[in-house]
């Protein structure tokens, strides 16, 4: 054991009895948040508009801000992607990180000298808070790949852009530097599977103990490995301990990642956007993860079945409850105000609070306003494929309101790496736990408004072949699990199974 991994320990413990003590005060952290942000941004242009020198309370901060998306908040975004200054936080912002949006095109969310390190010791502390729990510190000793976007930046406007991920790499330790993998030559990479093949060729034959990335990519990575070196991962890399993963729910990869590796590896979710990190996995016991309460934001909270109403309800941390699937709203030391990323998260713990992530508020299917969320979906998935031989690579759902002869249908589009043995079988599995989820699908099921689902399997590689097909094959990429029209689903019919 390494000197560095062995002084990892106390400053783990160091870190985890910090981001506890605020965890079980997070009411009274987020609410000085809240007056920190609300007095840095009170001489900047959207401070001024919004009248932030008057606001005492939250109660005053609903009043005087809206919540909006990218869209609603493009007009003070221009500005500051124009070079002007002082517009939605004093200063300029460090970096943008551009993301591909669908109604709006790029975007541009700004990183600030405050909102970086954010996402840095984020990152760090929850392989801190994994060391702390486990006392595990040896993959530190070893070799750490993150798959990942290019770390090349371009410029707008003197302002340095590019992915999040690639404005991260830029930020590795340099205690981590001589750990990390690929190399900077094989990362800058832009096509997706060539980069993955040079991944393969620098990282076989070395002592890998941590792997980090989408779970889909980092599946390609594995499966590359397997046809090189003829072994299990796990057997390749015997070091090899612990996963780290953020941007989907492991659960549907889970089975075949235990296939491809040849044994269990203990696991860390991480949930990152680029307007800010927002929590992480904690505890390999507990469920959810960590909400990160004084990580330079201050969060809301609106029902999501009331969030398209006139006038929903909008609530504090302080508020919320268990159970009630809510769409998360951000204020944020790199000047996002009240501001909908789209995700929606329920809260399984309160003190402290930790959540799971239900989907996006904008990918359910609601056709016939049965309002199916991807939570749903993954977990009808999850509780049939669990303990049995079943494999799946990737899925997705989206309504079939025109069938060429029956019923409308919801149609899951399944890439299968181990079929089930009676597929219609597994389907009425599927929908049944679907029902038990959703009372309004059970309602449209037993009121012969819809007919059980249909499973549609896609080839072995159509997925990753569909997502290189719109230019979106690799990086922080990845496939809705559900639609509420059908553009995914005809594109996907083109891989199918004939």
């Amino acid at each position: 054991m390494s000197i560095k991994s062995i002084l990892s320990k106390p400053f783990a413990k160091l870190i985890a009895k910090k981001v506890y003590k605020d965890s079980f005060n997070a009411a009274q952290v987020q609410q000085k948040i809240f007056r920190h942000l609300i007095s840095e941004a009170e001489h900047t242009l959207f401070g001024k508009d919004h009248y932030f020198s008057k606001i005492t309370s939250y109660e005053d901060f609903k009043q005087q801000v809206p919540v909006r998306d990218y869209e609603a908040l493009k007009p003070y975004v221009n500005k500051v992607v124009d070079g002007a200054p002082d517009i939605l936080w004093k200063g300029k912002p460090l970096y943008f990180a551009k993301t591909s949006g669908t109604t709006s095109g790029a975007k541009y969310i700004p990183l600030t000298k405050e909102s970086v390190p954010t996402h840095i010791n984020a990152a760090r502390n929850a392989l801190l808070m994994y060391i702390a729990e486990t006392g595990n510190s040896k993959f530190v000793d070893g070799k750490m790949i993150f798959l990942q976007g290019s770390p090349e930046l371009g410029e707008t406007n003197g302002i340095k852009t590019g992915r999040l991920s690639g404005i991260s790499a830029h930020y590795v330790p340099k205690y981590l530097l001589k750990n990390r993998l690929p190399s900077w030559k094989t990362n800058c990479i832009d096509d997706w599977e060539t980069k993955v093949d040079a991944i393969v060729e620098e990282t076989y034959h070395e002592n890998m103990t941590l792997i980090s990335g989408i779970p889909s990519w980092v599946q390609m990575y594995f499966e590359k490995l397997i046809q090189k070196s003829h072994k299990k991962v796990g057997t390749l890399f015997p070091n090899f301990s612990l996963f780290v993963y953020g941007g989907v729910n492991f659960e549907p990869y889970r089975n075949k990642f235990e296939e491809l590796i040849g044994r269990k590896v203990d696991a860390i979710e991480l949930y990152p956007a680029s307007e800010g990190f927002i929590a992480f996995q904690d505890s390999q016991k507990e469920k959810g993860m960590l909400l990160l309460v004084n990580n330079g934001m201050f969060y809301e909270f609106i029902p999501a079945d009331e969030f398209f109403d006139d006038n929903p309800t909008r609530i504090s941390l302080s508020e919320v409850k268990l159970g009630v699937n809510y769409v998360i709203i951000l204020s944020t030391n790199a000047g996002l105000w009240a501001y909908n990323i789209g995700d929606t998260v329920e809260f399984v713990s309160l003190s402290p609070p930790r959540i799971i992530v239900t989907g996006r508020i904008k990918h359910f299917i609601s056709a016939f306003g049965e309002h199916v969320i991807g939570k749903e979906v993954e977990q009808a998935m999850h509780e049939n494929t669990k303990n049995t031989a079943i494999q799946i690579s990737e899925f997705t759902v989206a309504p079939q309101i025109t069938p060429k002869t029956g019923l409308p249908y919801h149609e899951w589009f399944i890439e299968f790496e181990k079929e089930p043995k009676n597929l219609e079988a597994f389907s009425k599995k599927l929908d049944d736990s679907l029902q038990k989820q959703n009372s309004y699908y059970l309602d449209l099921i037993k009121g012969k408004v819809l007919q059980p689902l249909k499973i549609t399997p896609i080839k072995k590689g159509g997925f990753n072949s569909y997502m290189k097909s719109v230019g979106k094959l690799g990086g922080q990429n990845k496939v809705p699990r559900l639609s509420n029209d059908r553009k995914i689903a005809d594109e996907l019919s083109k891989f199918s199974v004939k």
